[in-house]
């Protein structure tokens, strides 16, 4: 089993059999993170009726996103891994909706929010990614095909048609598991915030 785990957006998890999701958790929750997420990996575990031997992996999304509710999901990873012994693999989160244009075939660009009035983005072509991930004014992201995720429908002037969508920890696995196959041993977990964090530094010095 492949516990996924993200929290770019939504706090979500899902533990994933021989690519068939099992069990799963997701909520929108920009503040709740922390809270929420280890009650959830607890509740797929229970659903699933799972120990923690049955895990033989963990993936989790690397971001792009704020600071606070990226650190929580890339810190339970690590420190779940690290206790039960399996390997962690990071892999970006926009790729858990941008993944979905292997199936339809077609060009698409997911937009999450970033906050001070821009967006994440990046653009997919049959589900790889193209270009991207990157962060600007909605205005100078690059569209092509279909838009996609959260971030977009803020900015209707500038991305209409856009439809909702927070990335699917199932995705990201599904995406680790392509890699995997074609000989892939690098999986970095080093977040992607793209910018610094919207505190940093001490007052006054």
């Amino acid at each position: 089993m492949i516990l996924a785990i993200d929290t770019s957006s939504a706090v979500a998890v899902c533990l994933v059999r021989d690519g068939e999701v099992i069990a799963s958790r997701s909520e929108f929750a920009p503040r709740g993170h922390a809270e929420l997420l280890s009650g959830f990996v607890e509740s797929v575990m229970a659903d699933a009726g799972a120990a923690r031997e049955d895990i033989a992996s963990i993936v989790v999304g690397t971001g792009p996103a704020p600071f606070t509710g990226l650190r929580v999901g890339l810190v339970t990873a690590r420190t779940l891994g690290f206790a039960w012994g399996v390997p962690v693999r990071g892999v970006c989160s926009l790729d858990g909706l941008g993944a979905s244009g292997g199936v339809t075939g077609g060009d698409i660009t997911v937009v999450a929010d970033a906050r001070r009035k821009e967006v994440y983005w990046a653009r997919y072509e049959g589900g790889v990614r193209v270009e991207g991930p990157a962060v600007s004014a909605p205005a100078d992201v690059p569209v092509r095909g279909e838009v996609v995720g959260r971030g977009a429908l803020l900015y209707p002037e500038v991305f209409p048609g856009a439809t909702a969508g927070d990335p699917d920890p199932a995705a990201l696995a599904a995406v680790i598991e392509g890699a995997l196959a074609q000989g892939v041993t690098d999986f970095p977990l080093e977040p992607l915030y793209l910018r610094r964090p919207d505190v940093h530094g001490v007052p006054g010095a």
